[in-house]
């Protein structure tokens, strides 16, 4: 793996101005989760530098490139292809940025979906991207930045039941794995009130 510094060089000549600035609000966000919940600081700050390493590729650039790589597009993603600069974000970050661990790659792969039963990096880097200090258009985040620090998976049921429902109220499509990992979370942690 390259050093931090050599990884924000290399993002910087790639993404555009915002979006860079989105990145180090993300990897700042992830560094004081990760330390809060006792996560590996450098494989945090990592995964989130390189969570969006793909997202400013043209959308149909995104969908082709997922084609001709072998990269799994649902139904959802083909029809909305911004969607897939997290599949393919991880794939960079494999082959271009040359990381080797799994689990920085899956924090990539579903930053924007999460997925059942995550991992605590892959929690932090989700929950990061949603919260990072340059976001303000979410009507919860007070709410959500509350919880942050006391219960991650609330935090993240709340994330993620704010998406869906935001998706819904625009009837906008939902990728099946955002209501799985929703589902997923909502009945843990309806289990955990019960115990």
């Amino acid at each position: 793996m390259k050093s931090i510094k050599e990884y924000k060089n290399l993002l910087k000549e790639v993404l555009t101005p915002g979006r860079y600035e989105h990145t180090l609000g993300v990897e700042y966000t992830a560094a004081c989760m990760a330390m809060r919940y006792g996560e590996d600081l450098t494989r945090t700050r990592i995964a989130a530098l390189l969570h969006d390493c793909a997202k400013c590729l043209p959308a149909q650039d995104q969908l082709d490139q997922c084609l001709a790589y072998g990269i799994p597009v649902s139904p959802v993603e083909r029809d909305n292809p911004n969607l897939l600069h997290a599949k393919l974000g991880a794939w960079y970050a494999r082959e271009k940025y040359g990381i080797e661990d799994q689990e920085i790659l899956s924090a990539i792969y579903y930053h924007t979906t999460g997925k059942p039963g995550m991992t605590l990096l892959e929690k932090i880097i989700y929950v990061a991207d949603y919260l990072e200090p340059n976001r303000n258009k979410a009507s919860n985040l007070d709410q959500v930045r509350a919880e942050l620090f006391l219960d991650l998976d609330q935090c993240l049921l709340t994330i993620l039941e704010s998406t869906v429902d935001y998706l819904n109220s625009r009837s906008l499509s939902i990728d099946p794995m955002t209501e799985e990992t929703c589902n997923y979370y909502r009945d843990l942690l309806k289990g955990q009130k019960k115990d």
